[in-house]
């Protein structure tokens, strides 16, 4: 898994929080880094975490981040992927069961059209 960096412009460090925004409240949240990049946030750096500043207006809400906190490995994905495929191998087909046989006789039969055979 690569390491997600600083979506500051010229920045590559190591990204440790997330920025997320709503226009419509004029409010913006730094919190502990999100487990994926989503549209519409950005991933920032202990430094520009820190020196973050909104608009005149806005609402800052800074949610606590653990520096210690373990970063998700690739060990943690494989451990995901193998717990998933357990999962999946113990999946058994089970036969569809067999249709239901009816012993009564059908009250339907055929009439033949003999007006468009030609007779």
């Amino acid at each position: 898994m690569i390491a997600r960096r600083c979506s500051k412009a010229g920045c590559s460090a190591p990204a440790v929080a997330t920025l997320t925004y709503a226009y419509t409240d004029s409010t913006a949240v730094v919190g502990p880094l999100a487990l994926r990049s989503e549209p519409g946030t950005y991933d920032l750096c202990r430094v520009h975490c820190g020196r973050l500043s909104t608009p005149r207006g806005w609402e800052l809400i800074r949610l606590p981040i653990d520096p210690d906190a373990p970063s998700h490995s690739s060990d943690d994905l494989a451990a995901l992927a193998d717990a998933v495929r357990q999962v999946g191998l113990g999946f058994e087909d089970r036969p569809a069961p067999e249709p239901a046989l009816s012993r009564r006789v059908g009250h339907l039969g055929v009439v033949a059209d003999h007006a468009h055979d030609g007779r």
